[in-house]
């Protein structure tokens, strides 16, 4: 794969137990389509080469909506963020050696191709091993907060709950969305444990990783948190409708 190649990888296989529904997350419609419709937009506004889709939670009625908009991989059972990158592994690798990964999700309908394309643009200009998109909230609470270094590029990424009381004032919070370059990210993920309270792999770990090898991880912030707030219940579901219809002005 040539070093100017792009893969989309989106995480769809998730059960949405607090939609209050059986349905997959992801098949929740906004303004009358899957969620992951939207994803599938922005993905393809980007031209990748390939669109990845992770799919777990009822995954043939997943698989149905994807159509051929993407290759879909079934993650089973559900590990975690790592997990699931893992589970992509032998897809990522089939387009041959370097290239980007953009990392989306399949609950996150709002982003746009513009967001995406400033992240690409400055994880592409400045060389960076992985890059990932913040944003600044008026309350962090129960976010994972961005730790730059002096420099501006990422130090770590500390879980709420683990983040000391100097680190709980930070506002700017981890979104989930990054770039990879994928040679990097393959060789990451050999080193990904599950030693956490949940048993689980988690992506956020990649920053710590990429670091101690001596890579740099940028950091490019949102402007519009709502841009990258999942939607988790049905109140964040009305929310998400309701930006939507602002932006097409129906």
């Amino acid at each position: 794969m040539a070093a100017d190649e792009l893969i989309v990888l989106i995480l769809a296989g998730g059960k949405g137990t607090r939609m209050k529904s059986d349905l997959a997350k992801v098949l929740h419609e906004v303004c009358g389509r899957a969620m992951i419709e939207y994803v599938l937009d922005t993905s393809e506004a980007l031209k990748p080469d390939r669109i990845i889709v992770i799919v777990g939670h009822q995954a043939e009625r997943v698989e149905n909506v994807v159509g051929g908009r993407g290759v879909c991989v079934l993650q089973e059972p559900q590990l975690g963020t790592g997990h699931a990158v893992m589970c992509a592994a032998h897809e990522i690798k089939k387009s041959g050696a370097d290239g980007t990964l953009v990392l989306l999700y399949g609950d996150v309908p709002l982003i746009t191709p513009e967001t995406i394309n400033k992240l690409l643009a400055e994880h592409i200009s400045r060389g960076h091993s992985a890059t990932v998109l913040s944003t600044v909230l008026p309350d962090a609470s129960g976010y994972g907060r961005i730790i730059r270094k002096e420099d501006g590029t990422l130090d770590r990424i500390v879980e709420d709950k683990d983040a000391s009381a100097e680190e709980k004032n930070i506002r700017e919070i981890n979104s989930g969305i990054y770039c990879f370059n994928i040679t990097d990210l393959i060789e990451l993920l050999d080193e990904l444990t599950n030693e956490n309270a949940q048993g689980e792999y988690y992506i956020t770990d990649a920053a710590e990783i990429l670091n101690s090898k001596g890579k740099t991880v940028g950091v490019v912030t949102a402007k519009d948190p709502g841009e990258v707030e999942g939607v988790n219940n049905v109140e964040q579901l009305a929310c998400a409708e309701q930006t939507l219809k602002s932006r097409t002005n129906r």
